[in-house]
């Protein structure tokens, strides 16, 4: 099992970099921040890019993979896009993880002041995403043309510096993501379905939801071991660093449901996330050198 975190780009890098460089030492696998231009009650700010983020995170650490967790086409054309992630995993020596998803509803899709989609078509807006991103970071020149993205004699020399591209680690919940994960993702990342405050319905959802993407790999015709499978394990009704015990029970569920990957939130102050950075540093200091020590 590798634990992973979420440091939200709501701080001043003054402030924020100790963060990055403390979830190195701390031996965190991975660490993420929201790619967003603006999330939920903080859109007010402040609130910061999410690849100027981890390319100032990745000059100040060395050994943690960083992500975007989860970049969408709200805002982001993969032309463009896929510029920006080369050269992440240049800055980065190879350590970025490509963390996407369809984009929801919200500010994000309001703000550049376009018309609102309807599910379906944010599904179809994302598989365009996924298969142009795909071919951008694979190929030296690309042109193709769908009915939300085209690329016309696209270049992407150099090209990143993991082959044959970054890994996607999709977001997926709906059986068309599901496919597109099966299809295209070296990892799967899944927040479950909330349902109020009723934690054991989370986890039975998550459940359901690793046997719908076990049928989506059988589709593919590919084998389970090759996914990588990550649990936000804040999108429960409970934050998994409410606790020590607790965060090592919900470590234990996701093991028993074939999670590779867990990903909590460095805790805030207030609203979203609020917890003690107390229990962050004993997690981190006594609890994840003893689950690798038991091989959880």
């Amino acid at each position: 099992m590798r634990i992973g975190i979420v440091i939200l780009p709501d701080r001043r890098w003054s402030e924020a970099e100790r963060r990055w460089r403390q979830a190195e030492e701390w031996g965190f696998d991975h660490a993420w921040t929201y790619d967003h231009l603006g999330w939920r009650d903080l859109v007010d700010g402040p609130w910061f890019d999410a690849m100027g983020t981890l390319t100032a995170a990745g000059m100040v650490t060395s050994r943690i993979r960083l992500g975007t967790l989860v970049a969408s086409p709200n805002f982001r054309h993969p032309v463009h896009f896929a510029r920006q992630i080369t050269a992440l995993d240049d800055v980065t020596a190879g350590r970025v993880l490509l963390g996407i998803g369809a984009g929801g509803a919200g500010f994000d899709s309001a703000v550049l002041g376009g018309e609102a989609l309807s599910p379906r078509r944010r599904a179809d807006r994302f598989t365009e995403f996924t298969e142009l991103l795909d071919l951008l970071l694979r190929q030296e020149r690309v042109t193709w043309r769908g009915d939300h993205y085209a690329a016309v004699d696209a270049r992407s020399t150099p090209g990143c510096v993991q082959a044959p591209r970054v890994p996607f680690v999709v977001a997926a919940n709906g059986p068309r993501s599901l496919r597109l994960a099966a299809r295209y993702g070296r990892g799967w990342v899944t927040t479950g379905i909330p349902d109020g405050d009723d934690l054991d319905a989370w986890w039975r959802s998550v459940a359901g939801l690793a046997a719908r993407m076990d049928k989506a790999l059988s589709a593919e015709g590919r084998d389970p071991g090759t996914l990588d499978r990550y649990l936000s394990l804040d999108s429960a009704p409970v934050f998994s660093l409410s606790s020590v015990e607790y965060f090592a029970e919900a470590v234990a569920r996701a093991a028993a449901l074939g999670f590779t990957d867990v990903v909590t939130h460095w805790p805030r102050e207030s609203s979203w996330y609020a917890g003690s950075e107390a229990v962050l540093a004993e997690v981190a200091t006594e609890l994840l050198p003893r689950l690798r020590q038991d091989g959880v």
